[in-house]
């Protein structure tokens, strides 16, 4: 089993650590949140798995964000 879904040649990543680490939120709290084990949300935090789409947006809403901020761009930046 592969760690990552490549994506036109890009893998695709989350921010979740990211954005728990700003909250000063625990992954185990989460878990809860999302009625999830631990393990599930560590490999989603850790981007050895990628959560579905409806999951997703389930984080955002309880981190009471923008899903958006929960993604790594594919986009790669430009300098103007």
């Amino acid at each position: 089993m592969r760690p990552f879904k490549k994506v036109q040649n890009r893998i695709t990543m989350n921010r979740i650590k990211e954005v728990l680490e700003q909250k000063g939120i625990k992954q185990t709290w989460l878990a809860e949140k999302l009625g999830k084990s631990y393990n599930m949300v560590n490999a989603y935090a850790q981007n050895r798995q990628q959560p579905r789409l409806e999951t997703l947006m389930e984080i955002a809403d309880i981190l009471d964000i923008d899903v958006k901020e929960l993604l790594v761009s594919n986009k790669p930046e430009q300098n103007n």
